[in-house]
């Protein structure tokens, strides 16, 4: 429940565009959990909670359909986390949480020219799309390489303290 509300404030938080630990929660998730309902469910529950209030907020309806684009590239990161299996190299989770930020960039990307309502569904309506979106996606990695460091980190810094202990063996 900690991750679930922190995850949510952060996102209500002033930050810039994207910089959120979202992404990274469901990378971490993946590899760390035990349980593939808490490596998806934390970073959904996040989602949905912040959602509700920027919903509010941005659209001025708290129950605003969740984007299928947004919500499904949070569980293919989440997969990600369980691909990683019990590599905790640098480089390794510096490309996960790379990869994760292409993914995330592409997918929701993709979502906003194929609804067709800001440009159009033609392959120039598509680059422009992604184009339009490349400062965003700067942001995106500058907060999942963060993000990512911050609960990769912290935790090989407490199991480090609590004896040892490493992160695939919480995924015993």
């Amino acid at each position: 429940m900690g991750l679930i509300v922190f995850a949510a404030l952060m996102r209500l938080a002033p930050h810039p565009w994207n910089f959120t630990p979202v992404a990274a929660m469901a990378l971490f998730g993946g590899a760390a959990l035990k349980r593939p309902l808490f490596a998806f469910g934390v970073p959904l529950a996040a989602l949905a909670a912040s959602d509700l209030v920027l919903n509010s907020w941005l659209v001025g309806n708290a129950l605003a359909p969740p984007n299928p684009w947004v919500y499904g590239s949070f569980v293919l990161i989440g997969l990600m986390g369980f691909g990683l299996g019990h590599s905790r190299r640098i480089g390794t989770l510096a490309a996960a949480s790379l990869g994760g930020s292409v993914l995330f960039f592409v997918l929701t990307n993709f979502g906003v020219w194929s609804a067709g309502l800001l440009y159009p569904r033609t392959m120039a309506g598509l680059a422009a799309c992604y184009t339009a979106a490349l400062p965003f996606f700067a942001n995106t990695v500058a907060g999942d390489l963060f993000w990512n460091a911050v609960l990769f980190g912290g935790f090989y810094a407490v199991s480090r303290v609590a004896g040892g202990s490493t992160l695939s063996a919480t995924r015993a």
